[in-house]
């Protein structure tokens, strides 16, 4: 699941031109620590090359699903651009 907030002038806090930023959410139901690791460091790998094509000052969190535990790294990034299709610049249709 993502959820991405994108900045605007109407929020207090709003980060206008600051570089995006990524949070990971892996909870102890996708596996044990060794499994948690692993699925963080694979999806890290597949959210760095996004992050130029995100808007300037999008906060993004990614929280991993059970199924995350067995999914190739390919499988989690194929999942990862799906859900941000409307926000990646580039790859609107």
């Amino acid at each position: 699941m993502v959820h991405a907030r994108v900045a605007d002038a109407t929020q207090t806090d709003a980060r206008g031109e600051s570089s995006p930023r990524v949070g990971l959410v892996v909870s102890k139901a996708v596996g044990n620590a060794v499994i948690r690791t692993r699925v963080k460091r694979r999806l890290r790998a597949q959210a760095a090359p996004l992050l130029t094509q995100l808007p300037a000052g999008t906060d993004l969190v990614i929280r991993a699903n059970p199924a995350a535990a067995d999914a190739s790294s390919a499988d989690l990034g194929a999942a990862m651009r799906h859900c941000l299709r409307g926000l990646l610049v580039g790859e609107r249709g």
